[in-house]
């Protein structure tokens, strides 16, 4: 069989599709609403077929490239809990998800992913959507699962928890296995972050590495219609202080060697992470490019598949769509 290929819609920064690329797939069409993400997306890969365009407003017969595709990837905004349903944009979310499943009618993967939070496959808030999901897909004959990972279990640096449906066709869903994790033990921001701090000299980049010695809370990327960056909410922003950092801002470089890191004295004499350390958390490589001004930048990252999560599940889809079909389980 000869590459596997995708189609990535609401493809941000890059972080699903990169995963899939490390994975073996190459990709036919991505495309995005942000015209910043879509820069992002040029700028590291030049040669991928980048459009800018709504999902919601995609018509995949301008598009012939979509079709006959091994597998529809969305990384789709996250959907938000009932407490938050009145607000303005409420329902975007919502129908964003439907139109990757009308999505899957048009161009028939062989099939489908979709990335999103924990909440979207197990809290009752959604389950309209996994009841249609589950409709229209069992009759175009695909096999869905649904299952939460963790990118602490990929080698992220982070505890981020993603919510996950695979849809396969029949032929192929009995050979589909959740991935495993890959890493024994996981990374520390210290482990992850230590080399970068220490760049411009800062004396106490080894120390600091040391203290933050456990993975990050998620990373939030907020809202188009919010304040600047910053990591998280309160309780994400306590964490960060336990291990000597001003979560509360970023910064627009790391630490010089004149820098006095002293948290007891407060969030002044704390560091603060750049987008590229923050990406870094998410799991991109360092050469990977995120494009725009800083809280831009820093929003594309934090609403970023990171690319270990990414590469893991292309894997077992790919093991799933190449591999031999299974052999019942004993008994």
């Amino acid at each position: 069989m000869g590459e596997l290929t995708f189609v990535d819609v609401c493809s941000g920064a890059g972080g699903l599709a990169l995963g899939l690329e490390q994975a073996g797939f190459a990709p036919r069409l991505l495309l995005d609403e942000d015209a910043q993400t879509v820069t992002t997306l040029k700028s590291n890969r030049p040669e991928w077929n980048v459009l800018h365009t709504d999902l919601l407003d995609f018509d995949p017969q301008d598009h012939t490239e979509s079709h006959d595709v091994d597998l529809l990837a969305a990384g789709l905004p996250r959907v938000k809990s009932s407490a938050t349903a009145g607000r303005v944009d409420s329902g975007v979310e919502e129908r964003l998800l439907e139109a990757t499943v009308y999505l899957a009618h048009a161009i028939r993967p062989r099939a489908v992913l979709i990335e999103n939070v924990p909440e979207l496959f197990r809290s009752d808030d959604h389950l309209a959507f996994r009841d249609f999901a589950h409709k229209e897909l069992d009759h175009l004959g695909y096999e869905l699962v649904w299952l939460v990972v963790d990118a602490v279990d990929f080698g992220v640096p982070q505890r981020r928890k993603h919510g996950i449906m695979v849809a396969l066709e029949r032929a192929s869903a009995g050979r589909f296995r959740a991935p495993e994790p890959t890493v024994a033990e996981p990374t520390t921001v210290g482990a992850a972050l230590g080399p970068s701090m220490g760049v411009r000299g800062w004396p106490d980049a080894a120390r600091w590495a040391a203290q933050a010695d456990q993975p990050a809370p998620t990373l939030v990327g907020g809202s188009k219609n919010r304040g600047g960056a910053d990591l998280g909410p309160t309780r994400a922003k306590q964490k960060w202080a336990t291990m000597g950092v001003n979560a509360h801002t970023v910064a627009d470089r790391v630490p010089g060697p004149d820098f006095v890191w002293n948290p007891d004295l407060g969030r002044d004499h704390m560091v603060k992470l750049t987008v590229e350390q923050a990406a870094l958390i998410q799991g991109f490589p360092p050469e990977w490019r995120i494009e725009g001004l800083k809280t831009a930048r820093y929003r594309q990252v934090g609403h970023a598949t990171p690319p270990p999560v990414a590469a893991a599940l292309g894997r077992a889809i790919a093991e799933a769509l190449n591999g031999d079909p299974a052999v019942p389980a004993a008994g």
